[in-house]
This record gives C-alpha cells, sequence and structure tokens, in this order.
C-alpha cells in the first residue's frame, strides 16, 4: 500500500499540472473557429476507419456527459464539421462523420495545439514522456 501522504501529493501535483497545462494550451483555441470540445469530438472521429466513430466512443473520449456531448455533435452537424447516421449494427447508436471542413479545420488547428503541446512536454525526455503516459494509463485503467 503506497504512503497516503506521498500519494496525495502525486495527485495535487498531476490535478494541478493538468490543471495548467490545459488553461494554456486552451488559448489555441482562441484563434481558430473550434472550440476545445469541438477539437476533441472531431480528435476522436479523426482518428476512426474512414474518419468516422460511434456517438458512445467520441462521448467515452470526452469529459463531459453523454447529453451535453450529444447536443455539441448535434452543433457541429449543423456548422457542417460532421455528418450524423443511425449506426447500422447498434439501433440506439450514431456513427459521426468528419466533413472535409471538419478534416481541414481539425488538421489546422492541430498543428498549432500539437506543437504548443510538444513545446509544453518539453522539459521531458522521450523515455519520461513514455513513462508519463504508461504510468497515467495504468492509473486510469485501474478504475
Amino acid at each position: 500500500m503506497p504512503d497516503r501522504r506521498l500519494a496525495v501529493e502525486a495527485w495535487e501535483s498531476l490535478f494541478r499540472a493538468q490543471h495548467e497545462i490545459f488553461a494554456a494550451t486552451q488559448r489555441d483555441f482562441s484563434a481558430t473557429s473550434l472550440s476545445q470540445g469541438e477539437y476533441d469530438v472531431l480528435l476522436t472521429v479523426t482518428r476512426g476507419a474512414e474518419h468516422t466513430a460511434r456517438l458512445r466512443d467520441v462521448t467515452g473520449n470526452m469529459l463531459v456527459s453523454q447529453p451535453s456531448v450529444s447536443r455539441l455533435v448535434d452543433r457541429m452537424v449543423a456548422r457542417g464539421l460532421v455528418t450524423k447516421q443511425p449506426d447500422p449494427e447498434d439501433g440506439r447508436g450514431s456513427l459521426v462523420t468528419a466533413t472535409p471542413e471538419g478534416l481541414h479545420t481539425f488538421r489546422s488547428a492541430a498543428v498549432t495545439h500539437g506543437r504548443h503541446i510538444a513545446d509544453r512536454m518539453s522539459s521531458l525526455s522521450n523515455d519520461e514522456l513514455r513513462t508519463l503516459r504508461d504510468l497515467t494509463q495504468r492509473l486510469r485503467e485501474a478504475q
């Protein structure tokens, strides 16, 4: 069993680092037509086969409720960034697909956002980055 005080200190440090980095990278979207949430939707969708993902997978990768994601996706459909179709394999689900405009908008924002993330993380070596990735994955899987 880990030391309780050390566990709390590590958690607080992780939380504060995440919060500060998130606030800094949030500025990446002020010069684009995308919000952070829209970027997150497109990130999941563009990683899928044919730039498509199930709505439940999009929701699973975001830190907001399913109804909020559904409303966000509906707004993105209205803006022409994605399409939403019934999932032929799950009658209750939907498939979300990036449109050409959504792909272009995402890729433009991703270049700047990715560069800022890499700059922010540059204080860590590649070995440290792998360790951080692996440790945070273990924390997520422990749920």
